[in-house]
């Protein structure tokens, strides 16, 4: 607990409960600073520190209240809490919500740590590279990272990408073996947000036949290197 005062015999102190929390991107978020009825609340305070700002939002019985938050967050009532309403959840509310609220008998302390959680962008890809044939499978901008494998065995390399904003992108490269009936090469998918895992087949990707190759200095047909400027 944090002690605020003390004499020979008594000290006080304020016990400070700690939560981790994660909302979905784009969802309208709630924190609950008490479980109290909102109606017996002497003040609410919340000191919200994010990765660019700090800011504060309270109320107190005698219906004073400021914010400086200035993004959409508020302290708004249901039929019996108080609960701090972020809406369109976003890696910008991402930060640690400090909540002190004091009611009639006592009062309650709370440090909550809140995350964001996203679905990634999935897409899968075929590339020729020399005489060998590279799948490509990449789950761009999740959190938390999502986790990639093959329907086939062979030599594979994985690469994390953090961005600066929190976001995630994993790439898994598979090396082709060349027995392999490309009908039953997939990627498979899994993340937290998804119940069941997705599966992408890698294809070829653009117009132009893969199988053909324009080398600059020699001959080329008109159809193909249309296809290539296009």
């Amino acid at each position: 607990c944090t002690v605020l005062g003390f004499s020979p015999n008594i000290a006080l102190c304020i016990l400070v409960i700690h939560f981790l929390f994660s909302f979905n991107l784009g969802s309208d978020a709630r924190l609950i600073c008490s479980n109290k009825i909102w109606t017996k609340a002497v003040f609410v305070i919340w000191n919200i520190e994010l990765k660019h700002k700090t800011c504060k939002i309270s109320f107190n019985h005698e219906g004073q209240s400021s914010n400086s938050c200035n993004d959409g967050k508020s302290l708004q009532n249901s039929t019996d809490q108080s609960f701090l309403h972020i809406p369109n959840f976003s890696v910008n509310d991402v930060g640690v919500y400090k909540c002190e609220s004091a009611y009639t008998g006592g009062n309650e302390n709370y440090n909550i740590t809140v995350g964001v959680t996203a679905p990634p962008v999935v897409s899968a890809w075929l590339e020729q590279r020399g005489n060998k044939m590279v799948a490509v499978c990449r789950a761009e901008r999740g959190i938390p990272a999502a986790n990639i494998s093959w329907s086939v065995t062979g030599n594979q390399s994985v690469t994390q990408q953090n961005d600066p904003d929190g976001f995630i992108t994993v790439e898994s490269q598979l090396e082709v073996p060349e027995d392999t009936d490309h009908a039953n090469l997939a990627c498979i998918v899994r993340h937290e947000l998804w119940e069941w895992e997705r599966t992408e087949t890698p294809k070829f990707r653009g117009d132009l036949n893969n199988n053909s190759v324009c080398v600059i200095g020699l001959s080329c047909s008109f159809s193909l290197l249309q296809s290539a400027l296009r």
